[in-house]
């Protein structure tokens, strides 16, 4: 999910309060995905990197550290760090979604081919270690590398469970933490560990990063329903696509015999037909889905407000307080 669209306050006053150290990590960036012997890589990278997006992950490990009292160096390697990351993970999940557009343009998938997608992700992954190691921490190497471990298990968790009505709430929520959260708590983890903070403190970011990252991808859900807004997404993609995300398997789980024959018709067996969307509109209110599943995303934007308290008082905290309302505006 973009927050392009979303009222921009929030994530512009914390661009501009680290605008210094985002220049130097996107300097930094353009660097590290040079290759003297596979300009492909460049090429593919440059692509997605100057298709926009906010950067919002990078800038999660700047505040951290910058709201700890950090003066080294190695939170612009840590922020580099987590834009590899997640960049390589955006390749890949092209490929695998067989997409053809991201952030209202054509994906690399798209425009060279799966190989190469899949390689320069590859490529960028092996980068995001080069530059863990660099720090000479061995906590940060152990945190980001549990986190990229962490993120592919939830992308192949989601492969199978996607159109599997069994797929339960708990499940959602592994998908989720996985894929989308556990990156955002890693990002505000190493900001706090690189800049020596206590425990209790970087326990504090670890749970900011998790709750956003939650209620991040349940807002992502939610407005494939009720949004327009959505880059790249048109309502009903992800039913389009059968996938099982929060406000489907609240409906699954309330569904009467005829209503569940719907869903296994539309999402198991992918035999989707005219007005089936207007359908599954009607099931999800009928049974308080989208409400329930907006009171999911406001319920974790609290749990991310409340982690932040052990935190001292500084401009980014505020930001940071504004960012999780900011995230669950477009749904209120």
């Amino acid at each position: 999910m973009s927050l392009d669209h979303a009222a921009s306050k929030p994530h512009d006053l914390l661009a501009a309060a680290l605008a210094i150290e985002m220049d130097a990590v996107n300097a930094l960036i353009i660097d590290r995905m040079a290759s003297k012997h596979a300009p492909r890589i460049p090429e593919v990278t440059s692509h997605l990197v100057e298709a926009g997006g906010k950067r919002l992950r990078p800038m999660l490990t700047l505040a951290a550290a910058k709201m700890c009292g950090y003066q080294g160096p190695y939170h612009i390697h840590l922020a580099a760090t987590v834009e590899f990351i997640h960049t390589a993970t955006l390749l890949h999940d092209d490929v695998v979604d067989q997409s053809a557009q991201r952030r209202g343009k054509p994906t690399a998938n798209l425009l060279w081919d799966n190989t190469s997608s899949v390689l320069v992700g590859d490529y960028l992954f092996a980068r995001s270690f080069q530059l863990m190691v660099e720090t000479g921490s061995l906590r940060v190497l152990d945190i980001l590398a549990n986190a990229s471990a962490t993120i592919a298990e939830g992308e192949v968790l989601q492969l199978t469970a996607a159109s599997n009505l069994a797929t339960n709430e708990a499940i959602y929520f592994q998908i989720i933490r996985g894929k989308t959260a556990a990156l955002f708590s890693a990002a505000m983890e190493v900001g706090g560990v690189i800049a020596g903070q206590d425990e209790v403190l970087v326990k504090a970011l670890y749970d900011y990063g998790d709750a956003l990252g939650i209620g991040f991808q349940i807002v992502d859900d939610l407005l494939d329903y009720v949004g327009t807004d959505a880059i790249g997404k048109d309502i009903g993609d992800d039913f389009r696509e059968r996938k099982l995300t929060l406000p489907v398997i609240k409906a699954v789980a309330l569904a009467d015999a005829d209503e569940r024959t719907f869903w296994v018709r539309t999402i198991e067996k992918g035999r989707q037909e005219d007005g089936d969307l207007e359908a599954a509109l009607s099931f999800l209110a009928k049974h308080g889905a989208l409400d329930a599943t907006k009171s999911e995303a406001l319920k974790w934007m609290d749990k991310a407000k409340a982690a932040l308290i052990p935190l001292p008082d500084h401009p980014i905290k505020l930001m940071l307080l504004d960012m999780a309302d900011f995230v669950v505006a477009r749904i209120k």
